[in-house]
C-alpha cells in the first residue's frame, strides 16, 4: 500500500512539472527554424495573436535584410511584420531560451535541423513542423525520424492542410491541421494559432496528416502536367479522384484514419494543391506539360518542390506496403527516368478497366 501511494505520488509531481511546463510553453517565445515563405507566414500568424515570436534562417545577409526592413521582402514583399515578431542571428542562444521550436524546413533538411537543435534544447521544450515529405531514401515519416533524433520527452506535432504562405501572411481566411500523439500540446499549438482569420482544428492522427501531406504533392505535379498538356478540367478531376484513392491505399496500409484523408490535411490540402496556381507542384507539373525538361522545369519554378522529393519515398513505401499507385508510379517516371509525359497519361488512360466500387459479399 505504501508502494502505491508512493508512486502516485510520484506521477502527481511528474503531471505538475509536466504542466508547468506546457504552461511555461506557452509563456516564452517560440523560435522559427526556417525562414522561406512558410516559415515566415507563421512566425506571423502567432505574432499578430501578441505571441512573441523568433525567426531564424540559415541565410545571414537575408535575416540581416529581414531585420532592417521589418518585412521578407525575398519571399513575400509588402507584408510588414508584427511588433511581437523578431529576427534573431543566435540561433543556439533562441534554443535555450525559447519555450517551443516550430521548423519550417525542406524535408531534404529536416534532419539536420532536428541534429542543429538537439544538443541545445531544454528538456521537454515541444518541437513541432511544418515540413511535408519523407526522410530521403529512406521513406520514414518525419515524427517517426524526429522521435528517434530527439527522444520520447519532447512532445511534437506536425501542422498541415490546405494553405499557402503569402494568404497566411496577408492575414486572408485559412483553416490548418495541428495534429500530435499528445492532445494537451495540439490545444496549445492551435492556440497560439487561432484568430478570427485562422481557423485550426487538432486530431491524434499524426499518420494520417503526414500521408496526405505528402502525397497529395505528387499528385499536384501530375494534374500540372495534365493542364500542362492541354487535357482540360475533365482529365484534372479524374486525376485527383484517383489520386485521392492511393492516398486512401497507403494511408490504409500504415495504419492512418481513413477520417483523416476526408479533412482538411486530405482532400483539403489535395484539392488546393491540385488546382491552383501558386502550388509550387502543379507549377512544375504544368512546366514539364508544356515542353520543357524536368531541368529546366525546376529551374523555372526556382523554389523547393516537396513533391518532387517525395515521389520516390513514397513509391518505396507503396512497393513496402505491396499496394499499387499508379499515377504517383507515372510521375517518377517522368521525374527520374525520361519518360514522355504523354506516353505516360496514355498508359494511364489504357489501364485495365476495373469497378469503382464492388457489392459486399453476403
Amino acid at each position: 500500500m505504501r508502494d502505491k501511494l508512493k508512486k502516485q505520488e510520484q506521477k502527481r509531481r511528474i503531471n505538475i512539472q509536466e504542466t508547468a511546463v506546457s504552461e511555461q510553453a506557452n509563456l516564452l517565445p517560440t523560435l522559427v527554424l526556417g525562414a522561406g515563405a512558410w516559415g515566415t507566414a507563421l512566425a506571423m500568424a502567432m505574432a499578430r495573436n501578441g505571441h512573441e515570436t523568433w525567426l531564424w534562417g540559415r541565410d545571414k545577409l537575408h535575416c540581416a535584410e529581414m531585420q532592417t526592413s521589418r518585412e521578407n521582402a525575398k519571399y513575400l514583399p509588402g507584408i510588414a511584420f508584427p511588433d511581437a515578431l523578431s529576427v534573431v542571428d543566435d540561433v543556439h542562444k533562441a534554443i535555450q531560451n525559447c519555450g517551443h521550436v516550430l521548423i519550417s524546413v525542406p524535408s531534404k533538411a529536416f534532419v539536420e535541423s532536428l541534429q542543429m537543435i538537439k544538443p541545445v534544447l531544454a528538456a521537454r521544450t515541444p518541437v513541432s513542423w511544418a515540413t511535408k515529405g519523407l526522410a530521403p531514401d529512406t521513406g520514414e515519416l518525419l515524427y517517426d525520424v524526429a522521435r528517434s533524433v530527439l527522444g520520447e520527452s519532447h512532445p511534437l506535432a506536425v501542422i498541415s492542410g490546405p494553405s499557402f504562405a503569402a494568404e497566411v501572411a496577408a492575414n486572408l481566411p485559412t483553416a490548418f491541421t495541428v495534429a500530435s500523439e499528445d492532445g494537451d500540446f495540439a490545444k496549445q499549438l492551435a492556440g497560439l494559432f487561432h484568430s478570427p482569420t485562422l481557423r485550426v482544428y487538432t486530431t491524434y492522427d499524426v499518420l494520417g496528416v503526414q500521408i496526405g501531406g505528402t502525397v497529395k504533392n505528387v499528385l499536384a505535379i501530375s494534374a500540372g502536367i495534365s493542364d500542362g498538356l492541354g487535357y482540360g478540367a475533365n482529365a484534372r478531376a479524374a486525376l485527383i479522384t484517383r489520386g485521392m484513392a492511393e492516398i486512401r491505399r497507403l494511408a490504409a496500409a500504415l495504419g492512418a484514419e481513413t477520417e483523416t484523408l476526408f479533412g482538411l490535411s486530405g482532400i483539403g490540402d489535395l484539392i488546393l494543391t491540385c488546382t491552383d496556381d501558386q502550388s509550387r507542384n502543379r507549377q512544375l507539373g504544368l512546366a514539364i506539360g508544356r515542353g520543357l525538361s524536368v531541368d529546366d522545369a525546376v529551374k523555372f519554378v526556382g523554389k523547393t518542390v516537396e513533391g518532387m522529393h517525395a515521389a520516390r519515398e513514397v513509391m518505396l513505401r507503396a512497393r513496402q506496403a505491396d499496394i499499387e499507385m499508379p499515377i504517383v508510379e507515372q510521375v517518377c517516371k517522368i521525374l527520374f527516368e525520361g519518360y514522355d509525359p504523354r506516353e505516360s497519361v496514355q498508359a494511364l488512360l489504357c489501364r485495365e478497366q476495373k469497378a469503382e466500387l464492388t457489392p459486399p459479399v453476403n
